[in-house]
């Protein structure tokens, strides 16, 4: 990796910041992807990140991973019962992280760095409940969010189709990319097993909002299962085609 790492606790949650080889205040402002659950999807992935970044077929961008104090409560639009003892229940506190997000730890990343301000370039990834919550920030908050990346998104959360179906939303200079495996639903017995139908459900509501080919994306991998190898997979495709210069229609 040629870029730098800076660890920073903002707000009380830990967030890792990564500046790319070029990076200089002096340089033009760069974006800012915002990735959910800390450094686990580019951190080990950096060299070939920077490798496109070298190559030019993805611009230099700036990664802020923001890591949760509870996933299950903070990535939850609102309560909803565990499906597992081993669990305890989805707390639904996500409109208090999404406030914390905009409020607090985007305006301190961006006072800290060159970033862009331009809504139209800050990125929003994130995988399972976390692509949940990277479409329910795009929903409520589309002032802030341009692009945002839905890697297996847990839209087997009770009404968060529907949620998504009846909210308002205007496609205008928005990118959206949606990924799911194959063999996400396998040998599940709760209404997880409704995770490839309930993202083709999603996708299929967002296209009817007036969404383009060019402006969503969404991926059926075949084989794949909700494995954090998976979603590192789906990251860097996610940052091909929301930022890549040479994006492909889906």
């Amino acid at each position: 990796m040629r870029g730098t790492l800076t660890a920073h606790r903002i707000n009380g949650k830990e967030c890792t910041v990564y500046l790319p080889p070029s990076y200089s205040v002096q340089t033009g402002a760069l974006p800012c992807v915002y990735v959910l659950d800390g450094g686990s999807l580019f951190l080990e992935q950096m060299d070939k990140l920077e490798s496109q970044f070298a190559n030019g077929t993805l611009p230099e961008l700036i990664f802020a991973g923001i890591k949760p104090a509870d996933r299950l409560d903070e990535y939850t639009p609102w309560p909803a019962p565990s499906l597992s003892p081993a669990f305890h229940d989805f707390g639904g506190k996500g409109r208090l992280f999404l406030e914390e997000l905009t409020d607090a730890i985007i305006p301190t990343v961006e006072d800290m760095h060159h970033i862009s301000a331009h809504p139209e370039t800050r990125g929003l990834i994130g995988a399972s409940l976390g692509g949940l919550f990277s479409v329910y920030a795009m929903l409520q908050k589309p002032e802030i969010f341009g692009r945002i990346g839905c890697i297996s998104g847990s839209f087997w959360y009770e009404k968060s189709a529907d949620y998504v179906r009846s909210a308002s939303l205007s496609p205008a200079r928005r990118r959206i990319y949606m990924s799911v495996g194959s063999r996400e639903a396998e040998q599940k017995s709760n209404i997880q097993n409704t995770m490839i139908r309930q993202n083709k459900d999603v996708h299929e509501s967002l296209r009817q909002k007036g969404f383009s080919q060019s402006q969503l994306s969404f991926t059926v991998e075949e084989g794949a299962v909700h494995h954090q190898e998976a979603f590192k997979r789906q990251f860097n495709a996610a940052l091909s085609w929301l930022y890549g210069k040479n994006r492909s229609r889906s």
